[in-house]
C-alpha cells in the first residue's frame, strides 16, 4: 500500500521561495502518474502540477506557470515542488497525491488520484 508524507511548508513573505517534497514508501512511486494539489479555506481544492508516470509529460496550472516546478526523483522515491515568487494567494494546504499507472492531462483536476498524503499547510504573509 503507497503512503505519501508531505513536508517543506511553513510560513513564508511575499516573494520568497518554498519547496515542498513528499516521501513515498510502500511502493515505488515511478510507476505512479504523481500531482500536487492544494485547498485554500472555503475554496475549492485546485490542481497545482502533475507529472505522469514514466515522466514523459509534465503540466502546471496557469495560476502557477513560470513560478512552480514539479519534479521528481525516482532514486529517492521522492516528488517535489519548488516554488517561487510567492503571492498571498497561494496560501493553502498543499496535498501530493499518486495514481498507479496515472497520466497527467492539461488539466491537472482531471486526472483522478487514489493515493493523497495528509497535507502541509503553506502561508505567505508579510
Amino acid at each position: 500500500q503507497l503512503q505519501l508524507v508531505e513536508s517543506g511548508g511553513g510560513l513564508v513573505q511575499p516573494g520568497g521561495s518554498l519547496r515542498l517534497s513528499c516521501a513515498a514508501s510502500g511502493s515505488r512511486l515511478d510507476s505512479y502518474g504523481v500531482g500536487w494539489f492544494r485547498q485554500a479555506p472555503g475554496k475549492e481544492r485546485e490542481g497545482v502540477a502533475c507529472i505522469s508516470s514514466g515522466g514523459a509529460r509534465t503540466n502546471h496550472a496557469d495560476s502557477v506557470k513560470g513560478r512552480f516546478t514539479i519534479s521528481r526523483d525516482n532514486a529517492k522515491n521522492t516528488l517535489q515542488l519548488q516554488m517561487n515568487s510567492l503571492l498571498p494567494e497561494d496560501t493553502a494546504v498543499y496535498y501530493c497525491a499518486a495514481e498507479y499507472l496515472g497520466g497527467c492531462p492539461r488539466s491537472v483536476a482531471r486526472q483522478p488520484f487514489g493515493y493523497w498524503g495528509q497535507g502541509t499547510q503553506v502561508t505567505v504573509s508579510s
